[in-house]
């Protein structure tokens, strides 16, 4: 029988250090749906500066208003501690002066230390789309570099559609990189525009280009995500010499997205040994990750590597029992590198270590029949349509409610709801809720936009003299999803309601065929659970 033979390292020897340039604040602002204020740039400025990335690229000066006043504060009141502000541009017109061009002119007025210019190396661009000569399009490299040098900023050179270049003409798509190291460039960043390349192109590619241009410059990598490749291609540029990679936080970018930072860098880092940002900045990762999704109003996808909500958490009761006895055995790495945690998902699949181990978390006493119980019921409840997993305050709730506890802070005695159509075609909704606290019985009435709001009107006002700290307890979503449209009107209909305090964040469930008992369910959970942790 013929021995495996050994595979060869993947680890660069020396786990050399490797950059981070971040452009969030232009390339990641080019996704769909995305916006972001001139607060919102300098704030996420703050946080990729708190992350400890060496670059962040603010935004194009002079391209627009915004970037041009962004430019103007960030000089004024950020203090960044570890990051160079970078202002991006282009190189110079086809047969134009760098002396009267208003691009590069706004560059240096930027007053950034570091300036990176976008640059032609697909010779199908520079004739068609620029319409000029390959000697000129390399001049126009040159020229720009020279000029921003001269001008006392490092100058780095986004290699436009490098890859597709270098694969039609490579002499051209490496003279082009000449023009800019001749000049004094400091980095020349390799960038697949288009995002069509593969790792083993990209690999090969930046081998031969590490081969021809040596120890002179940095080599840099900078890849879009339309084959789903852009990390595989980062890190396939990184082992054949690159030693700068650009992206964003969480991916965005136009079209599929840019290279994910929150993603690769620990890839590097902790898998291949090779320091991407200041020792003890890589637990950061998580929060500063889940920072710019709330300022950019672009929830993160929760399946995200490393930083998403389910990146480690555990659902079927095999994968839990496992990790009660080594908690290595299912995470590949140890969370807290990262600045998230395990987490264990309750649901129908559940095991006796998995609610042991969300009792633990809790910080609840469960013995075996409890524990028994709360198996059954969700094998029951889920079976209904319930979906623990979404709703962590039902969860807890329906987890005490198996230790015995029960809830004494109000009892509902009833609750009509009413909805008439005006005159003028206007709906109004009215509901009226009869509560008992303690021995005193309260009944209110309110108006609201809908029944939900009108029964947690008339609710809250029932409740508000006896628990005043309701008042911190808001909505934030109020979530429907019809689960058997097949049976039309007369559906069975889930209801996710998301509250918070201020402090802390919850979310509960109500499931029935009548929309507004789903609503009440999850509604009357919601401040059940508010009160109970309000309470300590």
């Amino acid at each position: 029988m013929t021995q495996p033979t050994s595979l060869p390292s993947l680890t660069p020897v020396g786990g050399d250090p490797v950059e981070v340039f971040d452009t969030t604040l232009r390339d990641g602002l080019q996704v769909e749906g995305v916006s972001a204020s001139v607060e919102d740039k300098l704030r996420i400025a703050e946080q990729l500066d708190f992350l400890g990335v060496h670059f962040i690229e603010g935004g194009w000066p002079g391209a627009n208003p915004k970037d041009i006043e962004f430019f103007a504060r960030a000089a004024n009141e950020l203090r960044l501690t570890t990051s160079t502000m970078v202002a991006f541009g282009s190189t110079r017109r086809p047969k134009g002066k760098v002396d009267d061009d208003a691009t590069l002119r706004n560059l240096i007025d930027a007053g950034t230390d570091a300036v990176c210019i976008v640059a032609k190396s697909w010779d199908y661009h520079v004739l068609n789309a620029l319409q000029t000569t390959l000697d000129e399009g390399a001049a126009m490299i040159s020229d720009s570099v020279e000029y921003l040098a001269a001008h006392g900023k490092r100058v780095l050179v986004d290699m436009e559609h490098f890859f597709d270049g270098y694969k039609r003409n490579p002499e051209f798509a490496l003279r082009a990189l000449e023009a800019a190291i001749i000049k004094g460039a400091s980095h020349v960043v390799l960038c697949d525009t288009n995002g069509g390349s593969l790792p083993h192109e990209v690999q090969s590619i930046v081998t031969a280009v590490h081969r021809h241009v040596g120890s002179d410059v940095i080599i840099g990598i900078h890849c879009h995500d339309d084959t789903g490749c852009a990390v595989a291609n980062s890190m396939a540029a990184v082992l054949a010499g690159a030693r700068h990679i650009q992206g964003t936080l969480n991916g965005l970018g136009e079209r599929t997205g840019n290279c994910n930072l929150t993603t690769v860098i620990p890839n590097l880092q902790a898998k291949l040994g090779m320091p991407c940002l200041p020792e003890g900045r890589m637990e950061r990762l998580t929060s500063v990750s889940n920072h710019i999704a709330e300022v950019l109003n672009r929830p993160l996808n929760p399946q995200a590597p490393y930083v998403g909500s389910s990146a480690f958490a555990h659902k079927a009761g095999l994968h839990v029992s496992a990790i009660a006895r080594a908690k290595d055995a299912y995470e590949h790495i140890d969370p807290e590198l990262v600045g998230n945690g395990t987490r264990f998902v309750v649901s129908e699949m559940a095991g006796k270590a998995t609610i042991t181990m969300k009792a633990a978390e809790l910080g609840l006493a469960m013995d075996g029949p409890a524990i028994n119980q709360v198996i059954d019921d969700l094998k029951r409840l889920e079976h209904e349509g319930y979906h623990f997993e979404a709703a962590d305050a039902s969860l807890e709730l329906l987890m005490r409610k198996a230790t015995g506890w029960t809830q004494d802070y109000f009892r509902v005695e009833s609750m009509r709801v009413i909805t008439d159509e005006l005159l003028n075609g206007d709906f109004t909704t009215e509901a009226t809720v009869k509560a008992w606290i303690g021995e005193q019985r309260y009944v209110h009435t309110a108006e609201g936009n809908g029944p939900v709001n009108a029964i947690d009107t008339a609710l809250r006002a029932a409740l508000a003299g006896p628990y005043p700290e309701l008042s911190k307890v808001h909505l934030t979503d109020y979530k429907v999803r019809i689960l058997d449209g097949a049976t039309a009107t007369g559906a069975v209909t889930r209801v996710l309601i998301d509250a918070t305090n201020g402090e802390r964040s919850w979310t509960t469930i109500g499931v029935s065929s009548n929309i507004i008992e789903a609503s009440w369910r999850a509604l009357e959970e919601s401040l059940i659970f508010g009160l109970l942790h309000s309470a300590g």
